[in-house]
């Protein structure tokens, strides 16, 4: 049973071409759009993690595996995972409250080069920490703490943030398939990176700087949002094809925080997902950079989080 918490209420596969095309042709309908979900498909939260065996991932070519400790044996970590379009700098409002209350934190570069490599990334991080790790997901970094929580054998819980929370066999697309109260579809653009020199460049997105204020961070000051918008990270178009596979989510203890003013992933989204996940529900009045705008709701969730699964 999943309970929501008023807080601050005054934030098949597809293949690489083919998810390209898809979102090229309908004007990038995927990334991170907001979603009426109209599937419930859920499953039932478990109070203890299960063991989980180490897992390779293939991505461009190149295996990686991902580490397992032999021992949880030190203190819990926390890490925080962004989301598309943002950095790590983004968690600094959160980071001091966390280290005040002397929680072990880490903030890694999230890679946004795809849900598979930068879960194999993510649980390789994690799974290097000497200790349990409580993962903490904002955006498109929801969808990667979802599959990466699932290879990392010392993860405890998972918090998703204004994120998207994927279940089995589900892809960005397929969320954004069915949008309607998102604003980031009109603003999003694609742009092109190299893959090696034997291949044709992939393509990428953006939220256009001219609509980032408005779509992103609307409750933050408009010279903050200025330099949050030229100083965004794109996500790798493959991104939206690829399914989620063995959600952590199924095993783990999980909370949300969600927000009826998020117009990237969209409210009604949001609140769908996080209830099919069984999470622990927060919700805060605050737009999708909401560990900016709100950073001490943000915190105060994730150490609820430290509290249970320490």
């Amino acid at each position: 049973m999943n309970r929501t918490v008023s807080a601050a209420i005054p934030d098949g596969r597809l293949s690489r071409r083919s998810a390209i095309g898809r979102l090229a042709g309908s004007g990038a309908a995927a990334v991170i759009a907001g979603m009426h979900l109209g599937r419930s498909t859920g499953a039932a939260q478990a109070a203890e993690p299960r063991t989980r065996s180490s897992v390779a991932t293939t991505q461009e070519g190149t295996i990686m595996t991902d580490a397992t400790p032999t021992a949880a044996s030190g203190p819990l970590t926390v890490v925080l995972v962004h989301g598309a379009f943002a950095d790590a700098s983004n968690w600094a409002g959160v980071i001091p409250t966390l280290q005040a209350a002397e929680v072990a934190v880490l903030a890694p570069a999230n890679p946004l080069r795809g849900i598979d490599h930068d879960a194999a990334y993510i649980a390789s991080v994690a799974s290097q920490i000497p200790g349990p790790v409580l993962l903490v997901g904002h955006s498109y970094g929801g969808a990667v703490i979802t599959n990466a929580g699932s290879r990392a054998d010392n993860v405890r819980g998972l918090v998703y943030v204004g994120a998207f929370i994927p279940d089995e066999g589900e892809s960005l697309q397929n969320l954004a398939d069915q949008s309607t109260d998102s604003k980031v579809l009109p603003a999003l653009r694609p742009t092109q990176y190299p893959t090696n020199p034997a291949s044709p460049p992939d393509s990428e997105f953006i939220i256009d700087p001219a609509s980032f204020h408005e779509v992103f961070c609307a409750d933050l000051p408009a010279e903050q949002a200025a330099i949050l918008a030229v100083s965004q990270r794109p996500l790798a178009g493959v991104s939206f094809g690829e399914m989620t596979q063995n959600p952590a989510w199924k095993t783990l203890p999980t909370w949300a925080i969600i927000s009826p003013s998020d117009f990237v992933i969209g409210p009604s989204g949001e609140r769908f997902m996080a209830e099919r996940a069984g999470a622990t529900i927060n919700e805060v009045e605050a737009s999708h950079a909401m560990m900016i705008s709100q950073p001490q709701v943000i915190a105060d969730v994730i150490l609820t989080a430290v509290a249970a699964v320490a």
